[in-house]
């Protein structure tokens, strides 16, 4: 439970009507007791951080104007609304954000009514907001709709499809964009539109005449009133060097300083009174209140637990384990060393990715292109009609907004992109939004592709060079965190296309595991005397293998951490089916469901995919096989 001593306010505001039963006079109190508020939870329980702390005052200033839940407000970039988490109900239990059962690290419609729309990809909110605007007016309600953009959403396509929507509608719709503008996505804010941005300079005086004319000029259509607004789009250019969200039919306001939350309210009371699309500026830092996170903005943009008197740091003697994120940014650099016609492309995942040693080693070959995943692909696609060998770092979760130009302008064309895919499978505490469990289905299915899926650290570095060296777009795709453990070779070994590994020969039942499944798949094969097959490959699969088990063993079991429905078992099937084969075949994979957030080892012992669990479903399919064991382990 909240301190009521250390929190006199922020204690007494158990939702949004609570917070508007305090004077405006308190509302820069409350906002500096929801901040430390914030820090304090964040210490405990991790998190995403830096973004929060810079829309405290938005937060408040947001709820206490507005009539929410009534009102609609709709959160770009989720890890945003830990702020609005904590005002609308979820304050005691925010510590326990990302957890098993705990508070969903995104705004999620099942757990608060306030939530308005689910959030996980950026760049959603106007498209949404502008949605429910036009709902609402067919209602025959007046809500009022607030999409809250920000930390480098503003720079994917997707934002300019709904701006342009919204603008040029013939009836105008009643909708508020906020861009909050903190120079930042996870890393620094790319492109043209950030230069633009960070150009921009606040005109109050200019706001302040344009509607004091819109009055005395009466009706928009009229000659006066025409004339005024040209001259308005010259004179503004003195004051801001670009007008392009006036131009797309926003009303521009702005910038002001989103830290003032006293001109917040005033600024919002205002536009509140205003017909049509709106869209206010404000600027603010990330990580505002916290000193260490808002010297290292990327540092802090997600954080384990830590202490908030000494800030993160690291354990004393801990070695730290390579993760499968280190093994491609490792490989990246030596192969780029090796082969000079190599770029790597991402969209806003530099450190994500991996991609910070190579950004500074090769910074002419390094290409992050912001949040616009399609741009990402085709970019490659035309690097690779000239000569080039792209590589797309890119998360799983992320391609999947990529996905028609991965098939229309990379595989149609038999282009030369490889794509290296982390977040494959069970991601964990982000939840369904970030989960990797679709790629092995919609990467499958796509002709000219090549898949694979490693079982270890070295595995996927042979696999990387296998993917860059083959004529033709490739895709690597690996779990989040470490793996097994297996030491990385040096060099830039490849693997044999279409050939998979036998790890063990057994009896009857063969296993026939893709990817990070593999050590548990063993485990069990090793216990129960089966035949154990590390894939490696979904596409190719090794069909002369398989056609050879099929004729050995009296079942398959193929296990994926991606969902049963079209993946890497039904490749398996589909080839067993083709070769006028029938034999008993146990799938084991992911739920035809989406995953809550928890743990990555808690998603996958849910879904059966850990050794227990692998063995329970076996025995449960094949009771016989159980019986068969026990006799010859003399039970």
């Amino acid at each position: 439970m909240i301190d009521a001593d250390r929190y006199p306010r922020l204690s007494r505001i158990d939702s949004p009507a609570d917070l508007r039963k305090f004077d405006a006079s308190e509302l820069r109190a409350i906002a500096d007791e929801l901040r430390t508020y914030l820090i304090e939870s964040a210490g405990k329980s991790g998190g995403h951080f830096g973004a929060g702390l810079g829309v405290v005052e938005l937060t408040t200033a947001l709820h206490y104007l507005y009539d929410t839940p009534e009102d609609r407000i709709v959160w770009d970039v989720g890890h945003q609304a830990y702020p609005h988490k904590i005002l609308t109900g979820r304050r005691d239990s925010i510590h326990t954000v990302k957890q098993k059962d705990g508070v969903a690290p995104f705004p999620k419609r099942e757990e608060s009514v306030y939530d308005t729309f689910g959030v996980g990809h950026s760049s959603t909110s106007i498209s949404a907001a502008l949605g429910m605007a036009i709902a609402n007016r067919n209602a025959g309600n007046d809500r009022k709709v607030v999409a809250v953009i920000g930390d480098g959403a503003m720079t994917a396509g997707m934002a300019y499809e709904a701006l342009n929507h919204a603008g040029g509608m013939d009836q105008d719709p009643d909708i508020l964009v906020i861009l909050n503008d903190n120079r930042m996505s996870i890393s620094e804010a790319v492109g043209g539109l950030t230069k633009m941005l960070g150009r921009m300079t606040g005109s109050r005086t200019l706001n302040a005449i344009r509607e004091g004319g819109k009055k005395l000029l009466g009706d928009k259509d009229k000659a006066p009133a025409r004339f005024v607004k040209r001259w308005e789009e010259h004179w503004k250019g003195m004051f801001v060097p670009s007008t392009l969200f006036e131009e797309m039919g926003f009303h521009y306001t702005g910038p002001i300083d989103g830290h003032d939350v006293n001109a917040l309210v005033d600024t919002l009371a205002t536009l509140k009174t205003l017909k049509g699309p709106q869209l206010l500026h404000v600027i603010t830092t990330k990580g505002k209140g916290y000193e260490r996170a808002e010297a290292d903005q990327i540092g802090y943009h997600a954080v384990s637990p830590f202490d908030p008197e000494q800030g993160m740091v690291s354990k004393p003697g801990a070695v730290k384990k390579p993760t499968y994120t280190d093994v491609f940014g490792d490989w990246l650099c030596d192969m780029a060393a090796a082969d000079p016609k190599l770029l790597a492309i991402t969209p806003a995942m530099r450190e994500g990715s991996g991609l910070v040693r190579y950004s500074k080693e090769y910074p002419d070959r390094y290409f992050d292109v912001a949040i616009a995943e399609q741009h990402a692909v085709t970019l490659a696609a035309g690097m690779a009609c000239e000569g080039a060998k792209p590589v797309v770092a890119i998360y799983s979760t992320f391609l999947q907004r990529g996905y028609d130009q991965l098939v229309h302008d990379v595989a149609i064309q038999n282009l030369d992109v490889l794509f290296a895919i982390d977040r494959g499978g069970v991601v964990g505490p982000d939840g369904a939004t970030h989960a990797g469990n679709l790629d092995l289905s919609y990467l499958r299915c796509v002709p000219n592709m090549m898949v694979m899926a490693p079982s270890n650290e070295d595995e996927c570095r042979k696999m990387l060079s296998t993917g860059f060296e083959f004529n033709g777009p490739a895709a690597v795709r690996y779990p989040r965190g470490t793996g097994p453990g297996v030491a990385v070779q040096p060099g830039l070994a490849t693997l044999p296309i279409g050939k998979a590994e036998v790890k063990q020969r057994g009896q009857r039942i063969a296993l026939l595991a893709f990817g990070a499944i593999v050590p548990a798949a063993q485990a069990v094969g090793t216990e129960s005397g089966y035949t154990v097959i590390n894939m490696r490959f979904v596409k190719p699969l090794d069909r002369e293998l398989i056609l050879e088990l099929a004729k050995t063993h009296h079942a398959f079991v193929t296990l994926e951490d991606n969902v049963v429905a079209g993946g890497a078992g039904s490749g398996v099937a589909e080839l067993l089916a083709d070769a006028g084969i029938t034999m008993p075949i146990l799938h084991l994979g992911l739920p035809d469901a989406f995953q809550h957030h928890a743990s990555r080892e808690d998603l996958l012992s849910e879904a059966g995919l850990d050794a227990a669990g692998i063995r329970k479903a076996i025995e449960a399919r094949f009771p016989q096989q159980q019986d068969e064991r026990l006799l010859r382990a003399g039970r």
